[in-house]
């Protein structure tokens, strides 16, 4: 897989030279065939006919908790004594935050360890599912019939494609960067250290509880793909709107600059991630 070059700095130069020069627009060949096309009314009307996962989506903790004993991770020998350090850390005070770096928890750790809420958002072609904190997470998960691109870029979450079965959507992710966790609690878990490939099986199993079934084959971490599932509770109230959250804001204060700016300046915090108290 390759790592795309994100050169924000020289795109945005080499975009102005372009635009400078008449250039004669190539046909569009069989790999730049197009795979947003304009939905049609129909597809619109196609929407009504899919489960109602409206409202606001919140997940169930303790069974979250539950699970890492009904559904065992089976890791390797060598990650579960990396586990087993963890686990003794978080046991004697000293947990070892793994997302104290403000980083995306990702896939597949936003389906296992979330205790934030999420959303669904239907649209022709596509299902879109938003989180509350990484500043408002994203997932997009393709029903329009496209396979996974040959080569994909990896991702913190992954390209992921689906259908629909009767009211399960049956979900393929794959194409995930090596580093993001097969997590158990937001103090333990390992990167996957690449080749993840996660399927996920989502319906309702109650007017008011969705049920996502994964499959998680990490072949460099464990010894066989791990199956488990995560339970989520609808919710209508307006106190479970989905807010904004901003990782990175918590590691900094509110000031004022010399000319009167209102501006973030950071905070002092230990090597964890906790705020210190401020200097007197």
């Amino acid at each position: 897989m390759r790592h795309r070059d994100r050169g924000f700095p020289f795109i945005a130069f080499a975009a102005a030279i372009a635009a400078a020069i008449p250039v004669a627009v190539p046909a569009l060949g069989a790999e730049d065939a197009v795979i947003n096309s304009p939905p049609q009314a129909k597809d619109w009307a196609n929407l009504a006919k899919l489960p109602d996962w409206s409202g606001v989506w919140t997940p169930n903790m303790s069974d979250q908790d539950a699970r890492i004993k009904s559904d065992p991770v089976p890791w390797k020998p060598q990650a579960a004594a990396q586990i087993a350090r963890l686990v003794a850390a978080e046991n004697a005070g000293d947990p070892k935050g793994l997302f104290v770096n403000c980083l995306p928890e990702s896939m597949p750790s936003w389906m296992l360890i979330t205790h934030n809420a999420l959303e669904f958002l239907y649209s022709p072609g596509r299902v879109t599912i938003l989180g509350e904190s990484d500043g408002n997470r994203l997932r997009r998960i393709y029903t329009d019939g496209r396979p996974h691109p040959p080569d994909p870029d990896p991702t913190f979450h992954g390209h992921s494609i689906g259908r629909w079965e009767g009211g399960t959507l049956m979900v393929d992710t794959i194409g995930i960067l090596p580093e993001t966790y097969i997590a158990v609690s937001e103090a333990v878990g390992l990167p996957n250290n690449g080749d993840l490939h996660i399927i996920e099986h989502i319906h309702l199993v109650a007017p008011d509880t969705l049920r996502d079934d994964l499959e998680i084959i990490a072949p460099h971490v464990l010894t066989r793909p791990w199956k488990t599932a995560r339970y989520y509770f609808r919710q209508r109230a307006r106190k479970y709107d989905i807010v904004e959250g901003v990782c990175m804001q918590g590691s900094f204060s509110e000031s004022v600059d010399a000319s009167g700016n209102a501006v973030f300046v950071p905070a002092p915090q230990t090597e964890g991630g906790n705020l210190l108290p401020p200097e007197k």
